[in-house]
């Protein structure tokens, strides 16, 4: 594929984003001119008007809303081809796109790094903290080649490999005045204020679940949008939260209290996109990860 086709597919993908010739000029650096110019060119190399300039926003038409998906495919898969082109198999150099879920990056995401590190020095990381559903997005646009999240319903395209079993328990301070010795009955928990993660975690929505099932309703005091946050909020008052278990085994002022019904667990998964083009260096963390999870103890998957 040529060079100027290339930039054909480009542009027309840049003013399908934005809707608007003026946005997409600006965010290619072209003038708009130069614009509508090309992207003319292109329609009339493929024989159809791919878009809708009538109304106050620029559309794709039928034709060019199809276009534009292969369009977006072949960029996708030549950007991979590249990759492959440069991959050093000896991981004398090399790069990783990971993507997470909060939760994770508070437990695994350190002894992670600080083991690629160790084993690839020459391997570059870049971490992206993201919600699963923008995670399995960005790796079916090729925008990630590795994601940590949750076992569950994925989009079509996004592989899971599943890594271990993820338990969670009422966090409190330590020392607590309330700690109980034996697992805390969950209706216990009416009486109970909490400092729990905002509404647009998944965790939550994972503990709300929880609570709704056994018709308890503690007392929400708090809701907080990051862990190393409710992590302060309960070791400094008398709150509790829930967490996973991990996070609190590592952290030296929280204890960890088990309830009666116990939390669902959850599996950690390794997620990748099906057929996509596995780097030396997305094998290899692949294997790491697989192997420090061993290691570390923690739950086998179910």
């Amino acid at each position: 594929m040529a060079a100027l086709e290339l930039r054909h597919l480009r542009y027309l993908l840049a003013v399908a984003e934005h809707g608007n010739f003026t946005r997409a000029a600006e965010e290619l650096h072209i003038s708009q001119p130069t614009l509508s110019q090309q992207i003319r060119q292109l329609e009339r190399t493929v024989g159809v008007q791919l878009l809708d300039r009538t109304g106050r926003a620029v559309r794709l038409t039928d034709a060019g809303a199809v276009y534009t998906d292969h369009a977006r495919r072949a960029l996708r898969d030549l950007a991979a081809a590249e990759r492959a082109v440069h991959d050093v198999q000896d991981l004398s150099r090399g790069h990783l796109r990971l993507g997470v879920t909060p939760t994770i990056t508070a437990y695994l995401v350190g002894p992670l790094t600080a083991e690629l590190h160790v084993r690839h020095p020459a391997v570059d990381l870049t971490l992206t903290e993201m919600t699963q559903d923008r995670m399995e997005a960005a790796l079916l646009a090729d925008d990630l080649d590795l994601g940590i999240a949750f076992a569950g319903p994925h989009l079509p395209g996004v592989t899971p490999t599943a890594l271990f079993t993820e338990t969670l328990s009422l966090v409190t301070g330590t020392p607590h005045p309330r700690t109980p010795t034996a697992p805390l009955p969950v209706r216990a928990l009416k009486d109970e204020r909490l400092a729990l993660l905002s509404g647009d975690f998944a965790t939550r929505g994972h503990i709300d679940a929880y609570f709704a099932r056994h018709r308890a309703a503690p007392r929400i005091a708090v809701e907080a949008n990051s862990i190393q946050a409710l992590t302060e909020i309960v070791r400094r008052t008398t709150l509790a939260t829930v967490l996973p278990d991990a996070i609190a085994h590592g952290h030296p002022h929280l204890t960890p209290v088990p309830l009666d019904p116990p939390l669902p667990s959850r599996t950690v998964t390794l997620l990748h996109r099906e057929g996509a083009y596995r780097s030396a260096a997305a094998r290899a963390f692949t294997e790491l990860t697989g192997g420090f999870v061993r290691s570390a103890g923690y739950t086998p998957p179910a």
